[in-house]
């Protein structure tokens, strides 16, 4: 039986489904979907939920939050369209019940090469055996810094020896393991050569990712924010060269890879800020609730959880899938502050 389907954010369902729905009008294919698993989190981050924003969230109640069947039936209807690679995220995924199994259901699922989940690293060292296990591929692990006073600050309530643990024991399970940092002006810009070093000689990939206005903008002011090339260039002044890793045939991921040129080794920048590459985009972002995002910088959404409870066919799915799709837009401006800047909190959205 057929179901009205929603319209959120501006977002209609196709009309007409394309002959091919992950296909937007750019000519960008879908191939990759980020899902968020949970708003909450463990921790409290100063540039995705501070302390003072955290009070003002409502965070969704467990039965507006899609179940672990009803992620599946999303994902598969992703699978048979032609989404390849799922990334877990939050909130912070590893608090959701079940994670393990979750992974494995999605791993499971004809089509889905490769399953990945973003974290904080707080409970990666009891989970990241299971998770490989039931066959997690790779974990990115969110380290803003090596002083332990400093990253209980910016974390709020984080643990740092805990998450370099986390590290450790995700290398150990034979996943492939990203660091990430946020890099902020004056806050642990005087860190960069150490938060590399200190994941090389872990076995993980360091990378730092430019500070992205959510929430209205009012999170960190734009004199904390480091561009990607003043990045490179302080990583430069102490490394030496950095030569810029060829993405020809690479997975158009969000980061730019560098090689330092007397060491070989790898490191990654997320410019979204200075230099955009919306060009090449290839992601949806479907949120805990059930809301899919063509992109982090902007608010619009189509709700594919009316369209479960509703009682909607996979086809309708497609159909609310290919709207979102088609909304795609061209790039994104991620203005700092004001209307222009994304509304969404990035802890519910989960980067």
């Amino acid at each position: 039986m057929a179901v009205h389907l929603p319209v959120l954010n501006g977002v209609r369902p196709a009309a007409v489904v394309p002959a091919d729905p992950l296909v937007d009008l750019h000519a960008r294919r879908i191939r990759y979907l980020r899902v968020s698993v949970t708003d909450r989190c463990n921790y409290r981050c100063t540039y995705c939920m501070p302390e003072d924003l955290g009070k003002e969230i409502s965070f969704a109640p467990k039965s507006a939050v899609l179940t672990f069947e009803e992620l599946e039936r999303v994902v598969t209807v992703f699978a048979k369209l032609g989404v390849r690679k799922v990334r877990l995220t939050g909130g912070e995924p590893t608090v959701r019940k079940g994670i393990v199994d979750l992974v494995a259901r999605i791993k499971a699922i004809a089509g889905i090469e490769q399953v990945v989940m973003t974290t904080n690293g707080h409970l990666m060292d009891e989970l990241a055996a299971p998770l490989a296990a039931a066959g997690l591929s790779g974990v990115n692990i969110s380290v803003d810094t090596l002083e332990p006073t400093r990253f209980a600050e910016l974390t709020g309530r984080g643990d740092l020896a805990k998450v370099l643990a986390g590290i450790d024991a995700a290398v150990a399970a034979g996943l492939a393991v990203k660091t990430n940092a946020v890099a902020l002006r004056g806050i642990n810009d005087g860190e960069l050569r150490a938060l590399c070093e200190d994941a090389w000689r872990r076995g993980a990939v360091p990378r730092f990712i430019e500070h992205m206005p959510m929430s209205e903008g009012q999170l960190y002011a734009t004199d904390a924010e480091l561009s990607s090339a003043e990045i490179r260039r302080r990583l430069e002044s102490e490394l030496g060269p950095l030569v810029a890793r060829d993405r020809a045939g690479q997975d158009p991921g969000p980061a730019r890879y560098w090689t330092v040129a007397a060491t070989g080794r790898e490191l990654g920048i997320i410019s979204a800020m200075t230099e955009h590459f919306c060009d090449d985009c290839n992601r949806l972002r479907l949120t805990a609730t059930g809301s899919l995002h063509a992109c982090l910088g902007h608010d619009d959404a189509v709700s594919l959880r009316d369209v479960l409870r509703g009682g909607g066919s996979d086809d309708e799915l497609v159909r609310a899938i290919a709207g979102a799709v088609t909304g795609k837009r061209a790039g994104h401006v991620f203005e700092r502050t004001g209307a222009g800047a994304p509304s969404k909190h990035m802890i519910g959205i989960g980067g």
